[in-house]
Protein backbone atom coordinates (compact mmCIF):
# COMPACT_ATOMS: atom_id res chain seq x y z
CA UNK A 1 0.00 0.00 0.00
CA UNK A 2 1.85 2.91 -0.96
CA UNK A 3 2.01 5.27 2.31
CA UNK A 4 3.57 3.04 4.03
CA UNK A 5 6.72 0.68 3.07
CA UNK A 6 4.22 -2.20 4.92
CA UNK A 7 7.66 -3.70 6.96
CA UNK A 8 9.18 -3.94 10.27
CA UNK A 9 12.68 -4.38 11.30
CA UNK A 10 12.90 -5.72 14.66
CA UNK A 11 16.40 -6.47 16.08
CA UNK A 12 17.53 -8.55 19.06
CA UNK A 13 21.24 -6.83 20.28
CA UNK A 14 21.23 -10.08 22.57
CA UNK A 15 21.85 -12.21 20.01
CA UNK A 16 22.99 -10.03 17.29
CA UNK A 17 20.34 -11.39 14.87
CA UNK A 18 17.64 -9.29 13.29
CA UNK A 19 14.15 -10.72 11.49
CA UNK A 20 11.57 -9.01 8.86
CA UNK A 21 7.73 -8.85 9.18
CA UNK A 22 4.89 -7.02 7.30
CA UNK A 23 3.43 -4.35 9.32
CA UNK A 24 0.05 -4.64 10.90
CA UNK A 25 -1.91 -2.05 7.99
CA UNK A 26 -4.94 -1.84 10.52
CA UNK A 27 -2.65 -0.44 13.16
CA UNK A 28 -1.22 1.91 10.89
CA UNK A 29 -4.63 3.69 9.58
CA UNK A 30 -5.53 3.76 13.21
CA UNK A 31 -2.22 5.38 14.01
CA UNK A 32 -0.57 6.32 10.92
CA UNK A 33 3.20 6.65 11.77
CA UNK A 34 5.47 8.04 14.21
CA UNK A 35 4.51 9.04 17.72
CA UNK A 36 1.15 7.62 17.34
CA UNK A 37 2.06 4.20 15.63
CA UNK A 38 5.39 3.67 18.57
CA UNK A 39 2.99 4.28 21.54
CA UNK A 40 0.83 1.44 20.20
CA UNK A 41 4.12 -1.29 19.87
CA UNK A 42 5.22 0.00 23.03
CA UNK A 43 2.18 -1.02 24.75
CA UNK A 44 2.24 -4.64 23.23
CA UNK A 45 5.98 -4.50 23.96
CA UNK A 46 6.86 -3.35 27.43
CA UNK A 47 4.47 -3.79 29.91
CA UNK A 48 4.41 -2.57 33.67
CA UNK A 49 7.75 -3.38 36.40
CA UNK A 50 10.32 -3.02 32.96
CA UNK A 51 12.99 -1.24 34.24
CA UNK A 52 14.04 1.24 31.20
CA UNK A 53 17.84 0.65 31.22
CA UNK A 54 17.31 -3.28 31.40
CA UNK A 55 17.65 -5.29 28.41
CA UNK A 56 13.29 -5.80 28.58
CA UNK A 57 12.49 -2.02 27.28
CA UNK A 58 13.04 -1.29 23.37
CA UNK A 59 13.78 1.33 21.27
CA UNK A 60 10.95 1.82 18.72
CA UNK A 61 12.36 4.09 15.61
CA UNK A 62 9.40 4.90 13.49
CA UNK A 63 8.71 7.08 9.94
CA UNK A 64 5.79 8.23 8.60
CA UNK A 65 3.65 8.16 5.23
CA UNK A 66 5.13 11.15 4.64
CA UNK A 67 8.50 11.00 5.12
CA UNK A 68 10.55 10.81 2.15
CA UNK A 69 8.62 12.04 -0.18
CA UNK A 70 9.40 15.64 -0.31
CA UNK A 71 6.48 16.71 0.97
CA UNK A 72 7.78 20.57 3.33
CA UNK A 73 9.27 19.25 6.24
CA UNK A 74 8.86 15.38 5.93
CA UNK A 75 12.56 14.74 6.55
CA UNK A 76 11.60 13.55 10.41
CA UNK A 77 11.22 10.73 12.23
CA UNK A 78 10.63 9.59 15.91
CA UNK A 79 11.51 7.55 18.89
CA UNK A 80 9.55 5.82 21.46
CA UNK A 81 10.57 3.87 24.72
CA UNK A 82 9.94 3.89 28.71
CA UNK A 83 11.82 7.00 29.76
CA UNK A 84 14.55 6.43 32.46
CA UNK A 85 13.98 9.98 33.43
CA UNK A 86 10.46 9.92 34.12
CA UNK A 87 9.26 6.16 33.88
CA UNK A 88 6.26 7.51 31.32
CA UNK A 89 5.85 6.25 27.93
CA UNK A 90 8.39 8.50 25.75
CA UNK A 91 8.52 9.65 22.46
CA UNK A 92 10.98 12.06 20.89
CA UNK A 93 11.08 12.76 16.94
CA UNK A 94 14.35 14.84 15.08
CA UNK A 95 14.56 16.75 12.63
CA UNK A 96 17.91 16.88 9.83
CA UNK A 97 18.78 14.17 7.05
CA UNK A 98 18.55 10.58 9.01
CA UNK A 99 14.66 10.02 8.93
CA UNK A 100 14.56 10.40 5.25
CA UNK A 101 17.39 8.10 4.72
CA UNK A 102 15.52 5.45 6.75
CA UNK A 103 12.61 5.56 5.08
CA UNK A 104 14.49 4.97 1.91
CA UNK A 105 16.01 1.82 3.13
CA UNK A 106 12.20 0.22 2.92
CA UNK A 107 11.35 0.12 6.65
CA UNK A 108 8.36 2.07 8.63
CA UNK A 109 9.38 0.75 12.00
CA UNK A 110 12.95 -1.24 13.57
CA UNK A 111 12.49 -2.37 17.28
CA UNK A 112 15.74 -2.25 18.93
CA UNK A 113 15.45 -4.95 21.89
CA UNK A 114 18.21 -6.58 23.96
CA UNK A 115 21.41 -5.61 25.41
CA UNK A 116 24.67 -6.54 23.96
CA UNK A 117 27.77 -8.19 25.28
CA UNK A 118 30.16 -5.58 24.19
CA UNK A 119 29.71 -2.15 22.31
CA UNK A 120 28.20 -2.39 18.82
CA UNK A 121 27.07 -0.23 15.94
CA UNK A 122 24.51 -1.28 13.18
CA UNK A 123 24.45 -0.56 9.36
CA UNK A 124 21.70 -0.91 7.11
CA UNK A 125 22.62 -0.98 3.88
CA UNK A 126 19.66 -0.99 1.98
CA UNK A 127 18.21 -4.65 2.44
CA UNK A 128 21.52 -5.47 4.54
CA UNK A 129 22.05 -5.51 8.05
CA UNK A 130 25.68 -5.63 9.52
CA UNK A 131 27.05 -5.81 13.46
CA UNK A 132 30.15 -4.08 13.84
CA UNK A 133 32.54 -4.34 16.77
CA UNK A 134 32.23 -1.07 18.51
CA UNK A 135 34.96 -1.13 21.16
CA UNK A 136 37.28 1.08 19.85
CA UNK A 137 34.61 3.96 19.32
CA UNK A 138 33.11 2.90 23.00
CA UNK A 139 33.86 7.11 24.54
CA UNK A 140 34.32 9.10 21.07
CA UNK A 141 32.32 11.72 21.17
CA UNK A 142 29.26 12.50 19.09
CA UNK A 143 31.01 14.98 16.07
CA UNK A 144 34.11 12.39 15.82
CA UNK A 145 32.55 9.58 15.30
CA UNK A 146 29.58 11.02 13.47
CA UNK A 147 32.66 12.00 10.77
CA UNK A 148 33.92 8.11 10.86
CA UNK A 149 31.09 6.27 10.43
CA UNK A 150 31.12 8.46 6.92
CA UNK A 151 28.42 10.78 7.63
CA UNK A 152 26.93 12.11 4.03
CA UNK A 153 23.53 14.06 4.18
CA UNK A 154 22.14 13.31 1.60
CA UNK A 155 23.53 9.44 0.99
CA UNK A 156 24.64 7.64 4.42
CA UNK A 157 23.37 9.06 7.82
CA UNK A 158 24.54 8.55 11.43
CA UNK A 159 22.72 8.51 14.31
CA UNK A 160 24.91 7.64 17.35
CA UNK A 161 25.24 8.49 21.38
CA UNK A 162 28.16 10.68 22.91
CA UNK A 163 29.85 9.53 26.06
CA UNK A 164 26.58 10.62 28.30
CA UNK A 165 24.25 7.70 26.82
CA UNK A 166 27.15 5.41 27.56
CA UNK A 167 27.56 6.76 31.49
CA UNK A 168 23.01 6.11 31.38
CA UNK A 169 22.35 9.15 32.16
CA UNK A 170 19.00 9.73 32.40
CA UNK A 171 18.89 13.01 30.49
CA UNK A 172 21.23 11.85 27.67
CA UNK A 173 20.34 12.51 24.52
CA UNK A 174 20.52 10.14 21.07
CA UNK A 175 22.26 12.76 18.03
CA UNK A 176 21.90 11.77 14.21
CA UNK A 177 23.20 14.23 11.14
CA UNK A 178 26.02 15.80 14.25
CA UNK A 179 23.80 17.95 16.08
CA UNK A 180 20.09 17.27 15.28
CA UNK A 181 18.79 15.22 18.99
CA UNK A 182 15.80 12.80 20.11
CA UNK A 183 16.35 14.79 22.66
CA UNK A 184 13.96 14.58 25.51
CA UNK A 185 13.39 12.23 28.37
CA UNK A 186 16.41 10.34 28.47
CA UNK A 187 16.83 7.84 25.32
CA UNK A 188 20.29 8.33 24.93
CA UNK A 189 20.63 6.28 28.31
CA UNK A 190 18.34 3.62 27.00
CA UNK A 191 20.89 3.21 23.78
CA UNK A 192 23.68 3.26 25.95
CA UNK A 193 22.00 0.44 28.36
CA UNK A 194 22.15 -2.07 25.06
CA UNK A 195 25.71 -1.20 24.17
CA UNK A 196 24.48 0.06 20.95
CA UNK A 197 27.01 3.04 20.22
CA UNK A 198 25.47 4.09 16.47
CA UNK A 199 22.96 2.84 13.60
CA UNK A 200 24.04 3.94 9.99
CA UNK A 201 21.35 3.97 7.37
CA UNK A 202 21.67 4.29 3.69
CA UNK A 203 18.83 3.78 1.36
CA UNK A 204 17.63 3.68 -2.21
CA UNK A 205 13.72 2.95 -2.29
CA UNK A 206 11.35 6.37 -3.54
CA UNK A 207 8.23 6.20 -1.42
CA UNK A 208 5.33 5.62 -3.41
CA UNK A 209 2.55 8.20 -4.33
CA UNK A 210 -0.91 7.24 -5.14
CA UNK A 211 -2.55 10.69 -6.71
CA UNK A 212 1.15 12.47 -7.90
CA UNK A 213 -0.94 15.35 -9.40
CA UNK A 214 -2.73 16.01 -6.06
CA UNK A 215 0.48 15.98 -4.40
CA UNK A 216 2.03 18.14 -6.50
CA UNK A 217 -0.54 20.41 -6.13
CA UNK A 218 -0.75 20.48 -2.09
CA UNK A 219 2.71 21.11 -2.14
CA UNK A 220 2.55 23.98 -4.26
CA UNK A 221 -0.39 25.61 -2.19
CA UNK A 222 1.72 24.60 1.01
CA UNK A 223 4.84 26.44 -0.20
CA UNK A 224 2.80 29.08 -0.92
CA UNK A 225 1.11 29.51 2.67
CA UNK A 226 4.51 29.07 4.26
CA UNK A 227 5.47 31.89 1.98
CA UNK A 228 2.88 34.26 2.93
CA UNK A 229 3.59 33.49 6.79
CA UNK A 230 5.14 36.26 8.67
CA UNK A 231 6.83 33.87 10.92
CA UNK A 232 7.76 31.01 8.67
CA UNK A 233 8.61 33.38 6.10
CA UNK A 234 10.49 35.71 8.02
CA UNK A 235 10.63 35.63 12.06
CA UNK A 236 12.18 32.15 11.99
CA UNK A 237 14.60 32.22 9.03
CA UNK A 238 15.50 35.78 9.84
CA UNK A 239 16.60 35.25 13.47
CA UNK A 240 15.91 31.18 14.32
CA UNK A 241 13.86 30.07 17.05
CA UNK A 242 15.52 32.58 19.35
CA UNK A 243 13.34 35.65 17.97
CA UNK A 244 10.90 34.28 20.77
CA UNK A 245 13.45 35.82 23.50
CA UNK A 246 12.62 39.32 23.42
CA UNK A 247 8.63 38.86 23.41
CA UNK A 248 8.80 36.20 26.06
CA UNK A 249 10.26 38.54 28.01
CA UNK A 250 8.70 41.57 27.25
CA UNK A 251 4.85 39.49 28.06
CA UNK A 252 6.59 38.68 31.38
CA UNK A 253 6.44 34.70 30.82
CA UNK A 254 10.43 34.05 30.75
CA UNK A 255 11.37 31.72 33.10
CA UNK A 256 14.58 33.39 35.36
CA UNK A 257 17.08 31.49 37.21
CA UNK A 258 15.21 28.80 38.14
CA UNK A 259 11.85 30.43 37.69
CA UNK A 260 12.33 33.00 40.63
CA UNK A 261 11.34 35.43 38.64
CA UNK A 262 9.36 35.76 35.08
CA UNK A 263 11.50 38.23 33.10
CA UNK A 264 15.20 38.72 32.46
CA UNK A 265 17.45 41.94 32.92
CA UNK A 266 19.90 40.51 30.26
CA UNK A 267 17.45 38.97 27.79
CA UNK A 268 18.69 41.47 25.04
CA UNK A 269 21.88 40.29 25.23
CA UNK A 270 21.04 37.06 24.18
CA UNK A 271 17.73 37.37 21.69
CA UNK A 272 17.90 36.20 18.03
CA UNK A 273 18.72 39.57 17.16
CA UNK A 274 22.07 39.65 19.13
CA UNK A 275 22.76 36.51 17.81
CA UNK A 276 22.10 37.45 14.44
CA UNK A 277 23.92 40.57 14.38
CA UNK A 278 27.17 38.84 15.97
CA UNK A 279 27.50 35.63 15.80
CA UNK A 280 25.26 34.12 12.90
CA UNK A 281 27.32 32.40 10.12
CA UNK A 282 24.69 31.79 7.66
CA UNK A 283 20.86 30.06 7.65
CA UNK A 284 20.72 25.91 7.23
CA UNK A 285 17.58 23.95 6.64
CA UNK A 286 16.37 20.25 7.12
CA UNK A 287 15.73 17.94 4.26
CA UNK A 288 12.85 19.64 2.07
CA UNK A 289 12.56 22.01 4.10
CA UNK A 290 11.37 25.87 3.27
CA UNK A 291 11.83 27.30 6.28
CA UNK A 292 15.34 27.25 6.99
CA UNK A 293 15.61 28.40 10.85
CA UNK A 294 18.49 26.96 11.60
CA UNK A 295 21.27 28.84 12.35
CA UNK A 296 24.81 28.15 12.08
CA UNK A 297 26.92 30.71 14.69
CA UNK A 298 30.59 31.47 15.56
CA UNK A 299 32.18 31.88 18.48
CA UNK A 300 36.36 32.29 19.04
CA UNK A 301 36.34 28.63 20.06
CA UNK A 302 33.47 26.50 18.09
CA UNK A 303 31.30 27.11 14.88
CA UNK A 304 28.12 24.85 14.23
CA UNK A 305 24.08 24.20 14.32
CA UNK A 306 22.11 26.53 16.93
CA UNK A 307 21.91 27.33 19.50
CA UNK A 308 17.65 27.23 19.41
CA UNK A 309 15.34 29.33 21.57
CA UNK A 310 14.83 26.47 24.41
CA UNK A 311 18.90 25.49 24.54
CA UNK A 312 19.60 29.74 24.95
CA UNK A 313 17.23 30.22 27.56
CA UNK A 314 18.30 27.02 29.64
CA UNK A 315 21.62 28.36 29.62
CA UNK A 316 21.06 31.58 29.59
CA UNK A 317 17.54 33.19 31.43
CA UNK A 318 17.31 30.34 33.50
CA UNK A 319 20.63 30.03 34.80
CA UNK A 320 21.09 34.16 35.39
CA UNK A 321 23.34 34.19 32.15
CA UNK A 322 23.78 36.52 29.69
CA UNK A 323 26.86 35.58 27.82
CA UNK A 324 26.04 34.49 24.39
CA UNK A 325 29.63 32.80 23.48
CA UNK A 326 29.23 30.92 25.92
CA UNK A 327 25.76 29.66 25.82
CA UNK A 328 26.44 28.41 22.31
CA UNK A 329 29.35 26.98 23.46
CA UNK A 330 27.43 25.19 25.70
CA UNK A 331 25.09 24.02 23.34
CA UNK A 332 27.67 22.72 20.96
CA UNK A 333 29.40 20.93 24.09
CA UNK A 334 26.07 19.54 24.84
CA UNK A 335 25.61 18.17 21.22
CA UNK A 336 29.35 16.79 21.16
CA UNK A 337 29.03 14.76 24.42
CA UNK A 338 24.53 14.03 23.66
CA UNK A 339 23.33 15.54 26.11
CA UNK A 340 19.49 17.43 26.41
CA UNK A 341 20.34 21.03 26.68
CA UNK A 342 16.88 21.73 28.58
CA UNK A 343 17.22 19.21 31.10
CA UNK A 344 20.53 20.01 31.68
CA UNK A 345 20.08 24.09 32.31
CA UNK A 346 17.33 23.34 34.17
CA UNK A 347 19.22 21.02 36.45
CA UNK A 348 21.98 23.09 36.51
CA UNK A 349 20.24 25.69 37.36
CA UNK A 350 18.42 24.25 40.15
CA UNK A 351 22.02 23.10 41.40
CA UNK A 352 23.05 26.66 41.57
CA UNK A 353 19.17 27.65 43.58
CA UNK A 354 20.46 25.17 46.18
CA UNK A 355 23.71 26.11 46.45
CA UNK A 356 23.02 29.73 46.63
CA UNK A 357 20.32 28.61 50.02
CA UNK A 358 23.29 26.49 51.54
CA UNK A 359 21.06 23.53 51.12
CA UNK A 360 24.11 21.88 48.29
CA UNK A 361 27.83 22.44 49.04
CA UNK A 362 28.71 23.65 45.35
CA UNK A 363 30.36 26.91 43.87
CA UNK A 364 27.60 27.12 41.16
CA UNK A 365 26.04 30.50 41.19
CA UNK A 366 23.79 32.31 39.02
CA UNK A 367 25.18 34.24 36.58
CA UNK A 368 28.25 31.94 36.19
CA UNK A 369 29.17 31.56 33.26
CA UNK A 370 32.75 30.20 33.28
CA UNK A 371 30.79 27.05 35.10
CA UNK A 372 28.07 26.15 32.40
CA UNK A 373 31.56 23.62 30.27
CA UNK A 374 33.01 21.86 33.27
CA UNK A 375 29.90 21.16 34.93
CA UNK A 376 28.84 19.90 31.49
CA UNK A 377 31.65 17.65 30.87
CA UNK A 378 31.03 16.83 34.56
CA UNK A 379 27.41 15.64 33.87
CA UNK A 380 28.52 13.58 31.03
CA UNK A 381 30.74 11.62 32.54
CA UNK A 382 29.69 11.58 35.77
CA UNK A 383 32.45 12.91 37.07
CA UNK A 384 32.37 15.30 40.81
CA UNK A 385 29.43 17.64 40.76
CA UNK A 386 27.92 15.77 37.71
CA UNK A 387 27.41 12.23 39.45
CA UNK A 388 24.73 14.38 41.57
CA UNK A 389 23.56 16.14 38.25
CA UNK A 390 23.25 13.60 35.74
CA UNK A 391 19.95 12.22 36.43
CA UNK A 392 17.90 15.67 36.43
CA UNK A 393 16.71 18.09 38.67
CA UNK A 394 14.06 16.51 40.18
CA UNK A 395 16.63 13.18 41.52
CA UNK A 396 18.83 16.11 42.59
CA UNK A 397 16.43 18.47 44.29
CA UNK A 398 14.98 15.56 46.47
CA UNK A 399 18.81 13.91 47.10
CA UNK A 400 19.40 17.15 48.82
CA UNK A 401 15.86 17.63 50.83
CA UNK A 402 14.19 20.08 48.68
CA UNK A 403 12.21 18.51 45.58
CA UNK A 404 10.21 21.06 44.99
CA UNK A 405 12.59 23.22 43.73
CA UNK A 406 12.96 21.30 40.49
CA UNK A 407 10.88 23.18 37.96
CA UNK A 408 9.47 19.75 36.38
CA UNK A 409 6.64 18.13 35.93
CA UNK A 410 6.07 14.12 36.03
CA UNK A 411 10.14 14.63 36.60
CA UNK A 412 10.51 16.26 32.82
CA UNK A 413 12.45 19.60 33.11
CA UNK A 414 10.34 22.55 31.50
CA UNK A 415 10.60 24.63 29.09
CA UNK A 416 11.21 28.62 28.55
CA UNK A 417 7.75 29.82 29.00
CA UNK A 418 6.82 30.58 33.28
CA UNK A 419 2.69 28.99 32.95
CA UNK A 420 2.57 31.94 35.54
CA UNK A 421 2.13 34.67 32.31
CA UNK A 422 0.47 31.58 30.51
CA UNK A 423 -2.31 29.81 31.91
CA UNK A 424 -3.13 27.17 29.22
CA UNK A 425 0.69 26.57 29.03
CA UNK A 426 0.31 25.44 32.76
CA UNK A 427 -2.60 23.27 32.31
CA UNK A 428 -0.24 21.86 29.02
CA UNK A 429 2.79 21.08 31.02
CA UNK A 430 1.02 19.49 33.93
CA UNK A 431 -1.56 17.17 31.61
CA UNK A 432 1.72 16.22 28.94
CA UNK A 433 1.86 12.52 28.99
CA UNK A 434 5.75 12.93 28.72
CA UNK A 435 5.91 15.36 31.57
CA UNK A 436 6.65 18.92 31.32
CA UNK A 437 7.11 20.10 27.42
CA UNK A 438 6.17 22.27 24.79
CA UNK A 439 5.81 20.45 22.08
CA UNK A 440 2.49 18.25 23.04
CA UNK A 441 0.51 21.09 22.15
CA UNK A 442 2.91 24.46 22.64
CA UNK A 443 0.18 27.50 23.55
CA UNK A 444 2.71 29.99 22.80
CA UNK A 445 0.66 30.71 19.67
CA UNK A 446 -2.75 31.68 20.62
CA UNK A 447 -1.74 33.11 24.34
CA UNK A 448 1.04 35.05 22.49
CA UNK A 449 2.10 35.20 18.82
CA UNK A 450 -1.45 35.42 18.00
CA UNK A 451 -1.70 32.42 15.92
CA UNK A 452 -4.07 31.48 14.81
CA UNK A 453 -5.64 33.25 16.69
CA UNK A 454 -4.93 36.03 19.95
CA UNK A 455 -6.73 34.46 23.09
CA UNK A 456 -6.75 35.90 26.39
CA UNK A 457 -3.26 34.38 28.35
CA UNK A 458 -4.42 34.90 32.01
CA UNK A 459 -7.84 33.31 30.87
CA UNK A 460 -8.84 30.31 32.87
CA UNK A 461 -11.91 29.09 32.09
CA UNK A 462 -12.53 27.81 28.56
CA UNK A 463 -9.31 27.07 28.44
CA UNK A 464 -8.69 23.51 28.68
CA UNK A 465 -10.78 23.56 25.30
CA UNK A 466 -7.65 25.28 23.50
CA UNK A 467 -5.21 22.81 25.38
CA UNK A 468 -6.87 19.87 24.03
CA UNK A 469 -7.27 20.40 20.74
CA UNK A 470 -3.34 21.48 20.61
CA UNK A 471 -2.46 18.60 22.16
CA UNK A 472 -4.71 16.45 19.81
CA UNK A 473 -3.46 18.94 16.77
CA UNK A 474 0.31 18.05 17.74
CA UNK A 475 0.17 14.50 18.00
CA UNK A 476 -1.36 14.10 14.97
CA UNK A 477 1.48 15.88 13.36
CA UNK A 478 3.84 13.66 15.59
CA UNK A 479 2.28 10.59 13.50
CA UNK A 480 2.73 12.14 10.01
CA UNK A 481 5.59 13.13 10.91
CA UNK A 482 6.19 16.73 10.24
CA UNK A 483 7.47 20.20 11.70
CA UNK A 484 5.13 21.42 14.14
CA UNK A 485 6.61 24.85 12.83
CA UNK A 486 4.54 24.54 8.87
CA UNK A 487 1.30 24.41 11.10
CA UNK A 488 1.97 28.10 11.54
CA UNK A 489 1.41 28.49 8.10
CA UNK A 490 0.09 25.40 7.31
CA UNK A 491 -3.79 24.46 8.25
CA UNK A 492 -4.68 20.88 8.90
CA UNK A 493 -6.80 20.09 6.42
CA UNK A 494 -3.79 20.18 3.99
CA UNK A 495 -2.15 17.58 6.06
CA UNK A 496 -5.06 15.30 5.92
CA UNK A 497 -5.54 15.99 1.81
CA UNK A 498 -1.83 15.09 1.40
CA UNK A 499 -1.92 11.97 3.17
CA UNK A 500 -4.89 10.76 1.39
CA UNK A 501 -2.68 11.74 -1.81
CA UNK A 502 -0.07 9.63 -0.39
CA UNK A 503 -2.23 6.86 0.76
CA UNK A 504 -5.44 6.49 -1.30
CA UNK A 505 -7.24 6.42 1.79
CA UNK A 506 -9.05 9.20 2.39
CA UNK A 507 -8.78 11.38 5.24
CA UNK A 508 -10.34 14.39 6.49
CA UNK A 509 -9.42 16.94 8.86
CA UNK A 510 -11.72 15.29 11.59
CA UNK A 511 -9.98 12.07 10.90
CA UNK A 512 -6.49 13.25 11.69
CA UNK A 513 -7.30 15.16 14.85
CA UNK A 514 -9.32 11.87 16.06
CA UNK A 515 -5.88 10.21 15.36
CA UNK A 516 -3.79 12.29 17.19
CA UNK A 517 -6.76 12.08 20.41
CA UNK A 518 -6.58 8.16 19.86
CA UNK A 519 -2.83 8.72 20.66
CA UNK A 520 -3.19 11.17 23.55
CA UNK A 521 -5.68 8.41 25.52
CA UNK A 522 -3.42 5.94 24.47
CA UNK A 523 -0.33 7.62 26.21
CA UNK A 524 -2.48 8.13 29.08
CA UNK A 525 -3.52 4.59 29.52
CA UNK A 526 -0.06 3.43 29.47
CA UNK A 527 0.95 5.89 31.89
CA UNK A 528 -2.20 4.81 34.22
CA UNK A 529 -1.09 0.91 33.54
CA UNK A 530 2.78 2.64 34.97
CA UNK A 531 0.82 3.80 38.55
CA UNK A 532 0.90 7.26 37.33
CA UNK A 533 -2.49 9.15 38.68
CA UNK A 534 -4.25 12.31 38.42
CA UNK A 535 -1.87 13.75 41.57
CA UNK A 536 0.69 13.19 38.92
CA UNK A 537 -1.03 16.11 37.04
CA UNK A 538 0.54 18.84 38.47
CA UNK A 539 3.34 21.57 39.01
CA UNK A 540 6.07 22.67 41.23
CA UNK A 541 4.65 24.41 44.12
CA UNK A 542 6.45 27.49 43.06
CA UNK A 543 4.69 27.69 39.98
CA UNK A 544 1.16 27.18 41.99
CA UNK A 545 1.77 29.65 45.06
CA UNK A 546 4.32 31.88 44.59
CA UNK A 547 2.99 35.11 42.37
CA UNK A 548 6.29 37.42 40.52
CA UNK A 549 6.55 40.52 42.53
CA UNK A 550 6.69 42.58 39.21
CA UNK A 551 6.58 42.80 35.39
CA UNK A 552 3.41 41.88 33.24
CA UNK A 553 2.86 39.00 34.97
CA UNK A 554 2.86 40.81 38.67
CA UNK A 555 0.53 38.79 41.27
CA UNK A 556 -0.34 35.70 38.97
CA UNK A 557 0.10 31.89 39.97
CA UNK A 558 -1.21 29.24 37.69
CA UNK A 559 -4.88 28.27 38.50
CA UNK A 560 -4.50 24.32 37.95
CA UNK A 561 -7.32 22.66 39.80
CA UNK A 562 -10.90 24.86 38.04
CA UNK A 563 -8.82 24.34 34.55
CA UNK A 564 -7.81 20.55 35.35
CA UNK A 565 -11.67 19.67 35.92
CA UNK A 566 -12.49 21.18 33.22
CA UNK A 567 -10.03 19.21 31.28
CA UNK A 568 -11.01 15.77 32.40
CA UNK A 569 -14.52 16.91 31.35
CA UNK A 570 -13.22 18.06 28.00
CA UNK A 571 -11.14 14.84 27.20
CA UNK A 572 -14.15 12.11 28.59
CA UNK A 573 -12.61 11.30 31.28
CA UNK A 574 -13.89 10.32 34.92
CA UNK A 575 -13.29 12.99 37.69
CA UNK A 576 -9.90 10.98 38.54
CA UNK A 577 -8.69 11.35 35.04
CA UNK A 578 -9.21 7.90 34.00
CA UNK A 579 -10.58 7.89 30.05
CA UNK A 580 -13.98 6.80 30.48
CA UNK A 581 -15.48 3.24 28.74
CA UNK A 582 -17.19 5.33 26.07
CA UNK A 583 -14.55 7.71 25.43
CA UNK A 584 -12.23 4.27 24.57
CA UNK A 585 -14.95 2.68 22.56
CA UNK A 586 -15.60 5.95 20.62
CA UNK A 587 -11.72 5.76 19.72
CA UNK A 588 -11.40 2.17 19.14
CA UNK A 589 -8.90 1.50 22.36
CA UNK A 590 -11.47 -0.71 24.14
CA UNK A 591 -9.85 -3.62 22.92
CA UNK A 592 -6.76 -2.76 24.94
CA UNK A 593 -8.16 -3.60 28.24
Amino acid sequence: MAGWSEKVLEIDLSTQTYKTYPLDMDMARLYIGGRGLGARLLWDLVGPGVDPLSPENVLIFTNGPLTGTGYQTSNRFSVTTKSPLTGTILDANSGGFWGMQFRKTGYDVMIVRGKSDKPVWIEIKNAAITFHDASDLWGMRVFALTEKLGQNNNKRNVLCIGPAGENLSRIAAIMNDRERALARGGPGAVMGSKNLKAIVVEGKDRPEIVDKDQFKFLLYEARKSLAQSPLTSQALPEFGTVVLMNIMNNVGALATRNHQQTQFEGAEAISGEELTDNYLVRNASCWACPIGCTRISRTEKVEGEGPEFESTWAFGAQCGIADLPAIIEANALCNDLGLDTISVGSTIACAMELSEKNFMDSELRFGRADQLAPTIEAIATRSDIGADLADGSLRLATKYGHPELSMSSKGLEMPAYDPRGMQGQGLLYATSNRGGCHMRGNMVGPEVLGAPKLIDRFQVQGKSSFVILHQNTAAAIDSLVLCKFTNYGVAEEYFARVLSAVTGIKYSTGDMIKVGERVWNLERLYNLREGFTNKDDTLPPRLLNEAPTDGPSKGWVVQLEPMLKEYYRGRGWDENGIPTKKKLAELDLEVLL
